[in-house]
């Protein structure tokens, strides 16, 4: 402090431009030149150091960043001298750069993280691989909005609320629809025998996933709306421990947690998700990495082509892959995987055609800020091709 009092009675103190400047970067150079130290090392009189202090305020950008911004915010505040110097130094060896990736503990995605297949492919393009794990697909998008996920996988209604929130995603590649793959459970001794039951019950979901999707849609078959049941917006763990304490009468999910607490006799299956849906899981990408890396999305989406292959010709073995990482036994896990569809498809036209219509029913319902044009996500032909592999442009 008594440095920066010192600075402010120099002659400076009569131009209040340059005084300001000097308490903008206090805090700046204090965390880069600690004086104490500087002191009792050097043997340095605190006048010189407070020459150096006024030289730090040369190098700091006039638009200061805080001190606790990441590193690459840190990074651009260098001098223009120490950054080409740097740029000299590894001009000549490209840096690796990073694909982060959703992560699962079931299906393709298990099998592409735990054989290494997409790193051994992406090692001859400098590239490494990150996988991250989120609760659902609205956390993951939060993710691929905030510049920390470059592919993500939900099923099809998280993309619409995401394009709502102006995240500037696009699609890459669809499945096919598996109605089995999400279920309504209830306690294992519930009362409740039919979705007309659950007016006035506490039902819960993800808010914004398939499963806050088939339930909208299941309502609306027995005439009832969202209004008429007491909503819990919980992610999957906290909706597990609430469930298992009775603290839910109606839990809509998917696997492995279907099959968790039915396993355990905690809940029972009411009905799954067949009848509600007629489209499948979006893989999805940030605009600007589709723009600049379509070589890096062509391998994932071949990788992924090879490991939904191996899983279908491979059903103990990618049982016994999953089994230590989810807890069930290779046995239920066959069960599961019994149920599951296989197969990536493009963005077709008639897709964008039903995407477009989940979201015109969530804006209906008052749930999206704005309404949602899909094409917004979606890019050209040209574009597209330079990423699809052949077999999947072939499936329809």
């Amino acid at each position: 402090m008594e440095l920066f009092k010192s600075l402010q009675r120099l002659s400076l103190s009569s131009n209040k431009f340059l005084q300001s400047k000097i308490k903008n970067t206090k805090i700046v150079c204090e965390s880069s030149l600690n004086t104490k130290l500087i002191e009792a090392k050097y043997k340095i009189e605190p006048k010189h150091i407070s020459l150096l202090i006024a030289a730090c305020t040369l190098t700091i950008p006039m638009s200061i960043i805080g001190c606790s911004q990441e590193t690459k915010n840190t990074q651009n505040q260098l001098s223009p001298v120490s950054t080409q110097s740097q740029s000299k130094t590894v001009s000549n060896t490209p840096q690796k750069q990073e694909l982060r990736v959703v992560s699962s503990k079931l299906g393709s995605l298990a099998v592409m993280r735990k054989q290494g297949t997409l790193e051994k492919s992406l090692a001859a393009k400098n590239f490494t691989v990150k996988w991250l794990e989120f609760a659902a697909g609205p956390q993951a998008l939060e993710a691929l909005n905030a510049g920390s996920l470059d592919i993500a996988a939900t099923a099809e209604s998280p993309p619409i609320f995401a394009q709502a929130a102006g995240t500037p995603l696009v699609y890459i590649a669809t499945t096919r629809f598996n109605g089995r793959g999400v279920s309504f459970l209830v306690p294992k001794n519930s009362p409740i025998k039919s979705v007309a039951d659950f007016k006035g019950k506490k039902v819960s979901f993800q808010k914004a996933s398939i499963a806050h999707y088939v339930l909208l849609k299941a309502l609306q078959k027995e005439g009832l709306k969202l209004s008429d049941v007491k909503s819990l917006f919980l992610p999957p763990p906290d909706a597990n421990v609430a469930f298992s304490q009775g603290g839910i009468d109606v839990w809509v999910i998917w696997e492995p947690y279907i099959t968790r607490n039915v396993q355990k006799n905690l809940g029972r299956v009411l009905i799954d998700g067949q009848g509600l849906q007629d489209i499948g899981s979006f893989y999805t990408t940030s605009r600007k990495f589709a723009k600049e890396h379509p070589d890096i999305l062509k391998v994932f989406l071949e990788e992924f082509i090879k490991a939904e292959d191996w899983s279908q010709k491979n059903i103990d073995k990618l049982a016994e892959l999953e089994t230590s990482e989810v807890g069930i036994d290779v046995p239920t896990l066959k069960t599961i995987h019994s149920k599951a569809v296989y197969g990536l498809l493009p963005i077709t036209d008639e897709v964008v055609k039903k995407q477009q219509q989940i979201a015109d029913l969530w804006y209906a319902q008052g749930l999206l800020p704005k309404k949602v044009n899909v094409k917004d996500g979606v890019l050209t032909p040209e574009e597209y091709a330079a990423f699809t592999p052949d077999s999947i442009k072939s499936n329809k």
